[in-house]
């Protein structure tokens, strides 16, 4: 199992944001907690699309513990598998 963050580079106000996602819930808030990111921002819960937006300073703490990253194919390839693992 797997955390993972993406390339994507969007600004929101004078941040710069990515998104974090995992291959479980689970596993997704366990590295929220590990890395100070609070649940509230917790985005699409209970669907495989959850994800959080985290800025480019706690992307690196993820990347620190861990984290894999992936470019938007691989995103977009984990979403449907995850898709495809509710299906069956």
């Amino acid at each position: 199992m797997t955390v993972y963050v993406d390339t994507m580079r969007a600004r929101y106000g004078r941040m710069v944001m990515c998104h974090m996602l995992a291959d479980t819930d689970e596993e997704l808030h366990a590295m929220a907690d590990r890395i100070g990111v609070a649940r509230r921002w917790h985005q699409k819960p209970d669907t495989p699309s959850s994800h959080y937006d985290i800025c480019l300073a706690k992307r690196a703490l993820a990347l620190q513990a861990g984290a894999v990253e992936v470019d938007r194919k691989a995103v977009a390839r984990l979403i449907r598998q995850k898709r495809g693992a509710l299906a069956a």
